[in-house]
């Protein structure tokens, strides 16, 4: 095993006493405190940007409890149903501000950090504390300077280890210095914080770990959501009983990457990734993968058809695509029918949208378009995960989207 310095790229071999001390100290912490995705990663992937619990949630987050002292509520009198609480699904709208508790704090743009913005309450993307946040409130309620955490969690003392300069180590001090970042061969990463005549510490805590925003928020509206039983196909779908939002379903290859694309659109309140068309019921990845479920990967899409209609989000699928349109049970390099591509409408006005989407590449295109079935969500560490992992869903975002894994 190595150490590599990045602003010399020199590799430096360890000896077997340092592996040993490096792998007791930072590897075992590897899975909870740089990519804990709550399982098993899809294709080995890593995830080295935001921390995730079992939950699904990409970032740890503070008690929000305190924040009630600061809370103010318009006096004029609204309606029970105006001031109710909203409730997982509901479409909450806030207007809101991030900034960092710390001067020296530079949070990455993964998100839109000030503004009005949509999103289905508990439905990941945004910040959990914030999610948390938003369902104590009312609507016309407004809170301020609420400390929620940043996104690196806590920094960790077992993240932390002291390393021997000696001649078996090969390690040469005039290469050590405080701020070089080092790297374990399997890609780990960790920064030389002290050097000393005979030792050097590392690191391997992300450099904002511990970091958290101030937060201004006013919940503005709370809003009905689409119907756990109105997500299927039927002729007329509504989606539910006074829901002004709808929703689109899509299989694109590998829904890590669709996923982040739908996230950046205008008027996309929610995603969610998981299986459809297949005959076992709930299946796990693995048996998806092995494609013996019929299962294919899917992307589930809220949005706000007053902002972005079914149309465009259908154009928006058919260009990721591009000519894969054309391919069997294969989009890029992933093959299998568990990656084949297709549109499950909802009702018979998104199935005739559709049909005159895919018309237009002729016969030879084999996207599937069928009637949308039963959506098993896919497991937790799988939702949102490119944004866990450090990518971008700004709205309008057109930083390249890379499909890792």
């Amino acid at each position: 095993m190595k150490f590599i310095a990045s602003p010399t790229a020199s590799w430096v071999k360890l000896s077997s006493l340092l592996i040993i001390a490096i792998t007791t100290t930072l590897l075992s912490q590897q899975t909870n405190a740089f990519c804990n995705l709550g399982g098993a990663s899809k294709r080995s992937a890593t995830s080295t940007f935001l921390q995730t619990g079992t939950s699904g949630s990409f970032i740890q987050h503070r008690s929000v409890a305190s924040f009630l002292s600061s809370a103010t509520t318009p006096e004029e009198e609204k309606s029970p149903e105006a001031k109710r609480k909203p409730k997982k699904g509901d479409i909450v709208t806030i207007d809101y501000s991030l900034k960092g508790e710390d001067p020296d704090f530079v949070a990455e743009p993964l998100f839109d950090t000030n503004g009005k913005v949509s999103f289905v309450l508990h439905g990941g993307n945004y910040l959990p504390g914030l999610h948390e946040m938003v369902s104590t409130m009312i609507p016309g309620e407004s809170v301020s300077n609420i400390c929620l955490d940043a996104g690196w969690g806590d920094k960790r003392d077992e993240m932390i280890a002291q390393v021997a300069f000696d001649e078996q180590n090969g390690l040469d001090p005039k290469t050590i210095k405080v701020g070089v970042e080092l790297y374990l061969a399997n890609g780990m990463k960790c920064r030389v914080t002290e050097v000393s005549e005979d030792n050097f510490t590392i690191d391997a805590n992300h450099p904002m770990a511990g970091a958290s925003y101030l937060s201004d928020v006013t919940l503005l509206t709370v809003e009905n959501g689409p119907e756990a039983d109105k997500m299927g196909y039927s002729p007329e779908n509504d989606f539910g009983k006074n829901c002004r939002y709808e929703v689109a379903t899509f299989g694109l290859g590998c829904f890590w990457g669709g996923e982040l694309l739908f996230q950046r659109q205008q008027g996309v309140v929610g995603t969610k990734v998981g299986y459809t068309q297949g005959e076992k019921v709930n299946p796990a990845y693995k048996e998806v993968c092995s494609g013996t479920t019929g299962h294919t990967e899917a992307i589930q899409v809220i949005y706000d058809p007053t902002i972005i209609s079914f149309e465009d989000i259908v154009k928006v699928a058919t260009k990721k695509l591009g000519s894969d349109v054309y391919k069997l049970n294969q989009v890029g390099n992933d093959r299998g029918t568990q990656y084949r591509h297709g549109i499950y409408y909802h009702n018979d006005k998104q199935k005739e949208i559709a049909k005159n989407i895919l018309d237009e590449f002729g016969e030879k295109c084999v996207t599937e378009l069928k009637p949308a079935e039963i959506f098993y969500d896919a497991e937790d560490y799988h939702q949102q995960y490119l944004l866990k992992g450090g990518q971008s869903a700004k709205k309008d975002s057109k930083e390249t989207i890379r499909c890792y894994g």
